[in-house]
């Protein structure tokens, strides 16, 4: 921490530019990341990225931090060895909702049983936009059906109700248009002692079209004013009943956590 010389998220990106398409919620998210890594003032040297495959796992490739664009749905077992052989580190495992949820979904569950420090965020938007256009897990039934999609019949993945099943010991939603929000669920989660999971949603302009960010700002609004999230219960009930209250939906004081942190490095 050097208070006579903060970071500014300029410190945090690189001269590579992002090919993703104008207008894409990649971009916000892109910046979300920066501007918490500067609220945080974290030094450069001790950030990595880790990503799946997908558009948005291009993210690391274009910060000026360590980063890792992996094979398709494997960023969380590279987040987790890397956590566990240097605990120092803050580590920001990344991805899509076709990363997360299908490829990737095996791995999810088992590391949340080990519980590493780390922040795993997902931008989901509904569609698989790098391989231009196929229905991923979280496509609605509704927009499969009305542009045939194979898959009409399957039910969509709920990433929070799913996560919170899993036992995570923080879950939060925000979305890729509101850079504020995102950068403070970002900097909660990356404090948070433990897994954390951020359900991001996001827009794909080229195959979801701008009249779905549209419909998402019409339908999204913060938690209940009131809102317990330390509350098991309730976060069951919001993920199962409410895809569109943004907020920390579930954070477990770490000292209740059933699982032990991994906080100890490898021998060499």
């Amino acid at each position: 921490m050097n208070n006579l010389n903060p970071k500014k998220p300029i410190d945090y990106r690189n001269d590579i530019h992002p090919v993703w398409c104008a207008g894409c919620g990649d971009y916000g998210v892109l910046k979300s990341f920066t501007r918490a890594f500067a609220k945080l003032e974290l030094s450069n040297e001790r950030i990595a990225v880790i990503s799946g495959i997908g558009c948005s796992s291009r993210l690391p490739g274009y910060c000026e931090t360590y980063g890792f664009n992996s094979v398709h749905g494997r960023s969380l077992p590279i987040a987790t060895g890397l956590k566990t052989a240097r605990p120092d580190l803050t580590v920001v495992a990344c991805g899509g909702d076709g990363d997360a949820f299908a490829i990737g979904i095996g791995h999810i569950p088992h590391a949340i049983r080990r519980n590493p420090d780390l922040t795993y965020f997902v931008m989901d938007n509904s569609i698989y936009g790098l391989t231009k256009g196929q229905a991923s897990p979280t496509t609605s039934t509704e927009l499969k059906k009305m542009r045939g999609l194979p898959g009409a019949e399957e039910i969509p993945v709920n990433p929070a109700l799913f996560i919170l099943s899993c036992g995570a010991g923080f879950v939060a939603r925000t979305q890729a248009g509101d850079m504020g929000h995102m950068t403070e669920m970002l900097t909660q989660a990356i404090q948070y002692p433990g897994f954390a999971f951020i359900h991001c949603l996001s827009v794909c302009v080229t195959y979801q079209g701008r009249e779905f960010q549209t419909g998402l700002e019409q339908k999204i609004h913060a938690l209940p004013e009131g809102y317990n999230a330390s509350n098991i219960d309730s976060a069951f009930q919001i993920a199962r009943n409410d895809p569109w209250a943004l907020g920390v939906l579930y954070r477990r004081p770490p000292e209740e956590s059933q699982f032990s942190p991994v906080t100890e490095p490898v021998d060499e």
